[in-house]
């Protein structure tokens, strides 16, 4: 019985939202014809089937709350959902603690924006003239970004923590990948800037992260949500992977950190110091080696490393080399030296480990044509952003200036590439001879899942790199 009251309720609260949207008789079009009888979300609707349609796809959750749904508990062993939940609203899902009060559970109220503003979807016009005018004077507030954050913070209860990240993201149409643990968060998404915003807002809102994280914390780019295929949240044991026990080496025992004006002097000093032979100081680039392939700091250390990691490897394997020196840290929004820091510096070999807060994102914010040469690699379907014209990479194939990554053709390897157009018009779009011997043939398991199989490019590279003598320095003059 309850359930049949239930549906009732939703039909008869499904209606109502309908009727309001309504447009008044008086407002139709003159002379017989219907014309637009529903008005929502800056949509036109003639026809009862297309409203109907519209108010399931994007007003399920308002038509819940109108009967009490949007309130209620969630069923045991669920998560919030995607849809709207009221500012301050209580729901949580079952079988969690909530006695923890640092956790608010509070989504954005979104009542007043439209799907469109939240989505950054633009109607298409037929007429282009009118289509142009529209973009140069009304698109500017519907041009979507990335941002990209972390925040180190304990956190007592990770899984709750999740199901309130993910259902933020839901409910403001984000896509992108979140980690989090005991130690922290650690994200980048993507969406509408109104979206983005308003993610902001709640994060800085949020009882968890009271003055810990500010608005300077977070790292903004061009893009949208089209920059990641889905949206992925999860809880992990760290919020970057360097496969070290984070109570072993915390963030808390991290580097000195320095602006960008502080690290960018210290930049100038060393290179200056560095062409008399007579600097004490390494440059270190924190990132892989297809991140610093692209774009780095003139003069930096750039370890041939496939993954963060192996950076700990790299670290006791070359202990020698930092010895007794300054090390400057730079990694691409400063998550990485955190740790990468704090791993360094329990090995006490180094006079003073030093780190670029908010990593090359902001300094390139600051010195968009200063000591950081080439392009900005990011991890999602943009592969890299620009702030200044230099090519410092090279294409794989035939040497010509190239710095557009690619994911290798073979599916069973689906490495990066870098191949030029020339290059790839006639068929060199694998990341070596042995993936293109393959003919791009997909090696697949029972599953039809893609088997990924170690190619040339990983086997010839050694795991962890030794530098022999004086570290290899990578230059770029502008």
């Amino acid at each position: 019985a309850g359930r049949k009251q239930r549906a009732a309720a939703r039909r008869k609260a499904f209606s109502l939202f309908v009727k309001a949207k309504e447009v008044p008789a008086a407002s139709r079009c003159p002379g017989g014809g219907e014309g637009v009888r529903w008005r929502c979300c800056r949509q036109a609707f003639e026809e009862l089937p297309g409203i109907h349609r519209h108010v399931a796809l994007h007003h399920s959750g308002d038509v819940g709350r109108q009967v009490g749904l949007g309130a209620a508990p969630l069923e045991a062993g669920g998560s919030p959902a995607g849809g709207s939940a009221p500012a301050g609203s209580a729901a949580r899902p079952s079988g969690h603690s909530y006695s923890n009060p640092e956790i608010s559970w509070a989504l954005p109220d979104t009542s007043h924006l439209s799907h469109d503003d939240l989505t950054s979807i633009i109607t298409f016009f037929i007429n282009i003239v009118f289509l142009f005018f529209y973009l140069c004077h009304v698109v500017g507030s519907q041009v979507g970004e990335v941002l990209l954050y972390y925040c180190y913070c304990e956190v007592r209860d990770p899984e709750k923590l999740c199901a309130w990240q993910k259902a933020l993201c839901q409910h403001l149409h984000l896509t992108g990948k979140v980690r989090v643990a005991s130690e922290g968060i650690n994200g980048t998404v993507g969406g509408s800037k109104v979206a983005t915003s308003l993610y902001i807002k709640v994060m800085l809102s949020q009882p968890l992260f009271k003055n810990i994280l500010c608005q300077e914390d977070f790292k903004s780019s061009a893009g949208g949500a089209h920059c990641f295929p889905d949206l992925r949240v999860g809880v992990f044991k760290e919020i970057v992977p360097m496969g070290i026990d984070p109570k072993i080496v915390s963030y808390k025992e991290t580097g000195i950190h320095l602006s960008p004006q502080e690290f960018h002097r210290e930049v100038e000093q060393y290179l200056s110091q560095a062409t008399q032979g007579q600097s004490d100081t390494i440059l270190l680039d924190c990132r892989n080696f297809y991140e610093s392939k692209i774009g780095h700091f003139q003069g930096c250390l750039a370890p041939d490393i496939r993954k963060f990691s192996y950076f700990p490897s790299y670290v006791d394997e070359n202990l020698e080399l930092f010895k007794d020196k300054r090390v400057l840290m730079y990694c691409t929004g400063g998550i990485r030296c955190e740790r990468g820091s704090a791993y360094l510096r329990s090995k006490a070999v180094c006079r003073e480990v030093y780190q670029l807060k908010g990593g090359i994102h902001k300094y390139l914010e600051e010195f968009p044509d200063g000591f950081y040469r080439g392009k900005l690699f990011v991890f999602d379907d943009r592969y890299a952003i620009c702030s200044n014209e230099d090519i410092i990479s090279a294409c794989r194939y035939c040497g010509v200036l190239w710095d557009q990554y690619k994911l290798c053709s073979s599916q069973h390897c689906r490495q990066l590439v870098l191949t030029c157009p020339s290059c790839c018009n006639k068929g060199l779009t694998a990341c070596c001879p042995v993936c293109q011997e393959k003919e791009l043939k997909v090696t697949s398991r029972a599953s039809g899942q893609t088997l990924k199989e170690e190619c040339e490019c990983t086997s010839r590279r050694p795991r962890v790199p030794i530098e022999h003598g004086s570290p290899r320095m990578l230059d770029t003059g502008k």
